[in-house]
């Protein structure tokens, strides 16, 4: 597998479940992504934390061989992001969203990562995906995930950029919002219309469904 560049966001979560309750962890799409990846190729992290990103977190990333360059530190808080799980682990309940430094990011490119094999656009706005795709030659592939507050806030940009990757990745209640049916199967058939090669919907404990032009598969 080639090398990766992953764009998203790395932030501080409080998150409660009804089996436990945890406060100010690392999170973030760009984090969960990254440190997942980085079991099976090299990674470029592109995000922004603030000052007070406790050293341990910065340094569990750099321990899983993730390369930082691109990692903004910036004075203000990081961003943080309350939720609740409740027995629907699917789904999360956002409670409170603080976007701190992450309000004003805009990505910045370091030249070693301007020719990577795969990107993933993590869950941020689409203007700045598309910044990203804008700045960078077309890499072999791209993926990217959303969530249902741009869906309903930025559908537009976010049909554009969908329009410019090979792979979504989305819940199934995010699916729904985007495909504007119920149906699984038709709001594959609409997105899939719209832009992307694949379609990986996540569907919590029931695994997920990978939707292309050609087939169906689940796992």
């Amino acid at each position: 597998m080639g090398k990766l560049l992953v764009v998203g966001s790395v932030a501080l979560d409080t998150v409660k479940t009804p089996f436990g309750e945890v406060s100010e962890v690392l999170g973030g799409s760009a984090t969960y992504f990254s440190t997942a990846a980085s079991y099976f190729t090299s990674v470029d992290l592109i995000a922004v934390v603030g000052e007070d990103f406790p050293p341990q977190h910065l340094a569990f990333l750099k321990s899983r061989g993730i390369d930082v360059t691109g990692l903004e530190r910036r004075p203000g808080e990081t961003f943080r992001w309350k939720g609740e799980y409740t027995h629907q682990l699917n789904e999360a309940h956002t409670l409170d969203t603080k976007l701190n430094v992450f309000e004003t990011f805009r990505p910045k490119i370091p030249e070693a990562y301007r020719s990577p094999d795969l990107l993933f656009l993590g869950n941020i706005d689409p203007e700045l995906q598309l910044d990203v795709l804008q700045k960078l030659p077309r890499p072999p592939l791209v993926a990217c995930d959303t969530m249902n507050f741009w869906i309903n806030g930025k559908r537009e940009a976010l049909w554009r950029v969908l329009e410019k990757v090979d792979i979504l990745i989305i819940n199934d209640g995010e699916a729904r919002a985007l495909g504007e049916h119920t149906n699984l199967v038709k709001v594959a058939q609409k997105i899939l219309a719209r832009g992307p090669k694949h379609l990986i919907i996540k569907r919590g404990e029931y695994g997920v469904l990978m939707f292309n032009q050609k087939q169906v598969f689940g796992a």
